[in-house]
């Protein structure tokens, strides 16, 4: 499942109030064990999130070579 900003924002808002459960995108309920669980599904979102929304590479190469030779 790709995590969405609605997903980021639930972690967020459980972090800022101090509580562990949070409703998912989807619907679900999760609970997390500690804080330091929090702050982790919170990293894993952002590079989620960072991940979806970066160029999917280059579609030519980035070096070149010419040849001049007769």
């Amino acid at each position: 499942m790709a995590l969405t900003q609605t997903d980021l924002d639930s972690i967020n808002a459980a972090i800022a109030s101090g509580e562990l459960s949070i409703r998912s995108s989807d619907g679900k309920q999760v609970t997390y064990r500690s804080m330091d669980d929090l702050f982790k599904a919170r990293a894993l979102a952002e590079a989620d999130i960072a991940a979806a929304a970066a160029p999917a590479g280059r579609l030519y190469p980035r070096y070149q070579l010419a040849d001049f030779s007769d």
